[in-house]
């Protein structure tokens, strides 16, 4: 079963690994710095079009981060 913590970890995980910084991010998003510090400390999970556009904006397949993909890490 896939669970918010294993979502959120691979969210995290991939934001840290992107490379951009979180004003850059955020100003792709039109959200605020804090907005991107609270998704990153976990305190709080994107809504969905937000997470959709997030995947876009790092290139990330939304597969990998809702643990879709059978990589043997998510179960």
């Amino acid at each position: 079963m896939i669970t918010l913590s294993q979502i959120r970890t691979r969210l995290i995980q991939s934001i840290k690994e992107s490379g951009m910084s979180q004003t850059e991010i955020a100003s792709k998003l039109n959200l605020t710095v804090s907005a991107i510090s609270h998704i990153l400390k976990g305190d709080i999970m994107p809504a969905l079009d937000t997470l959709a556009n997030l995947c876009r904006v790092l290139d990330l397949d939304a597969n990998y981060i809702l643990c879709l993909e059978n990589d043997g890490l998510c179960k």
